[in-house]
């Protein structure tokens, strides 16, 4: 059976507050109430700074058996350095703790900035690094800076590890970019980003990852049922063709995510 989440980009909206989760509810309860009504979210928060082990485990801890968590990669790495000399932040980004959410860990997703244009020897060499395994993480999380991650954590029960990349330039449509992602076993991410920047429709892995920031305007808007019925269609084929589907909604501004998260859930299962 192939392998369907749905989820949200991040869970930690003031806006939520009193439309998707009730008035009164602890923030503290905020992922447990998410993780009852969906099966998946986005950590962004590991995209603006290092998080910590015990970070992780909490939310490993607030959610049911089945969840899982697809973690996006450091900007330090994707925008600062712009892939540049990837090792050693890919390495404390690693160290950082992202293995304590044990077998709740989905995809890594890595979003490049839109200025960074297609290079083929900086993609190809960070590709390389990317580790297919929690032990192939785990023995590069070693080679952290320590006075940056003093202690690494790399304790997890051995798993594949995924990796998803989201372009944002012209110049990635490139056979060899489709190509190269093939040869590494790394979804390109279809997202959907109201014509702000270039689609991407390649299938290059077992899996499908989908970010859908809004309709009409980045990050705003609900997309309507015969909106969410095309992507529950497109859902089904991908199901159908024996991939693993990963969905997140991230038009979160005013509040619309978590709903279209459970509608599309809805109509895939109609």
């Amino acid at each position: 059976m192939s392998e369907l989440r749905i989820g949200v980009s991040g869970w930690k909206y003031r806006k939520w507050r009193g439309d998707f989760y009730p008035s009164g509810l602890r923030q503290a309860d905020e992922l447990g109430y998410l993780a009852q009504r969906m099966n998946s979210a986005e950590i962004n928060g590991s995209f603006y700074s290092l998080r910590k082990p015990e970070h992780y485990a909490a939310w490993r801890d607030a959610t049911p058996a089945d969840f899982r968590f697809a973690v996006k990669g450091g900007r330090f790495i994707t925008h600062m350095k712009k892939l540049n000399e990837p090792e050693v932040g890919l390495a404390n980004f690693f160290a950082s703790g992202p293995l304590a959410l044990g077998g709740k860990l989905g995809p890594f997703l890595w979003q490049l900035p839109e200025v960074l244009h297609f290079d083929p020897t900086r993609l190809r060499a960070f590709l390389e690094l990317l580790p297919r395994t929690t032990e192939a993480v785990s023995e590069l999380a070693q080679r952290c800076d320590r006075d940056i991650v003093a202690e690494p954590f790399t304790e997890s029960p051995p798993m594949r590890v995924r990796h998803a990349i989201e372009v944002r330039h012209e110049s990635y449509h490139d056979s060899e970019f489709a190509h190269m992602l093939r040869e590494h076993g790394v979804a390109l991410v279809l997202a959907d980003t109201a014509g702000r920047f270039p689609r991407f429709d390649d299938v290059t892995a077992d899996f499908i990852y989908v970010r859908l920031h809004g309709p009409h305007r980045l990050y705003f808007g609900s997309y309507r049922p015969d909106l969410i019925g095309v992507w529950a269609q497109r859902v089904r084929q991908w199901l159908d063709a024996a991939l693993d589907v990963f969905v997140y909604f991230d038009n979160d501004a005013d509040g619309a995510a978590p709903f279209d998260a459970i509608a599309l859930a809805d109509a895939v299962q109609a």
